[in-house]
């Protein structure tokens, strides 16, 4: 059975350009990934996630911090390299030869390799095994991706923006083997995404990346519970919110819907609902909006 991987960046930072004098893609990041569970990796384009990926896989050092997979530092350890999979849309793949070439290429350097697993997964998305990997699609190729790291079941497996280039259907039957296999076969799995309202319902924890610094590092619960959102009369909404943070608002005609920060209290429940207003969790994807937003005027016009 596989041991499940833990992994943990501290006060890491990763620049680029000449000797590492560019702008940091990581800067002083720091978060953990619980050994046995599904972390969704999120942020927005240029937040430093595939960064932070790269160092899990060993395909690079931090500049300064440290990186730690299976408690032990990554780069060039064969024996830690041998159980991280890392899967991004490109694919890592034989491309001029077959898909057979690519699976046997992974039953040799992954212990954990299930090659029947592969198998049925390759029917499952109409994949042929004499086809070769850069005459299909691309929502084809992505597939492949996916199917590689499902099937190398490694102690750590990494998703990086890999199942994009799918339709709707082809990711969501991603997703649903994505969980059979990880109540079959447990390890350590993180999905990094823009898809946040399609994978959400996969994450057990998030961590959450912006402009290479970590602003989310706890279980996905934890996140919901940050804040509630309230939908009904305007004026029955509006008194639950006096004196409290608001995070959105929405108002047409007699009716606001309001995002809070925060719990409520049971009181306020109780008065919530004597006057109508549905009390609902707030999504993952709302919250990373809310709190990967920029309120200096000066960054948001260099982006």
């Amino acid at each position: 059975m596989t041991t499940p991987y833990a992994a943990e960046l501290t006060d890491v930072t990763v620049r680029y350009g000449r000797r590492g004098s560019g702008e940091p893609a990581l800067d002083g990041a720091s978060f953990s990934i619980r050994p046995g569970t599904i972390t969704g990796l999120l942020g927005r384009n240029g937040a430093g996630k595939s960064t932070a990926l790269a160092l899990l896989a060993s395909l690079r050092r931090p500049t300064s911090g440290t990186v730690r997979v299976d408690g032990h530092d990554p780069f060039e350890n064969a024996v830690v390299m041998a159980g991280v999979q890392l899967v991004r849309e490109s694919g890592d793949v034989v491309r001029d030869s077959s898909v057979d070439d690519t699976l046997g290429y992974y039953s040799e350097v992954r212990p954990t390799w299930d090659t029947e697993y592969a198998k049925a997964l390759l029917d499952q998305f109409g994949i042929a095994m004499d086809t070769q990997p850069n005459k299909l699609s691309r929502g084809k190729q992505s597939a492949l991706g996916c199917i590689i790291g499902l099937a190398s079941r490694a102690p750590l497996t990494i998703f990086d923006e890999s199942y994009l280039g799918m339709d709707a259907p082809s990711r969501y039957a991603f997703y649903d083997a994505l969980l059979d296999d990880y109540t079959e076969h447990p390890r350590t799995i993180v999905v990094s995404s823009h898809l946040i309202e399609e994978v959400e319902r996969l994450f057990e924890d998030v961590v959450v990346l912006h402009r290479g610094r970590t602003v989310v590092s706890e279980s996905a619960d934890a996140l919901r519970d940050r804040a509630v959102s309230l939908v009904g009369p305007t004026t029955a909404v509006s008194k639950l919110a006096d004196g409290r943070h608001a995070l959105a608002t929405r108002t047409l005609g007699g009716t606001t819907q309001l995002t809070l920060e925060g719990a409520l209290e049971p009181a306020e429940v109780a008065h919530a609902r004597e006057t109508g207003v549905e009390i609902a969790r707030v999504s993952i994807q709302d919250l990373f909006i809310h709190l990967t937003k920029d309120t200096d005027p000066q960054k948001e016009d260099a982006r």
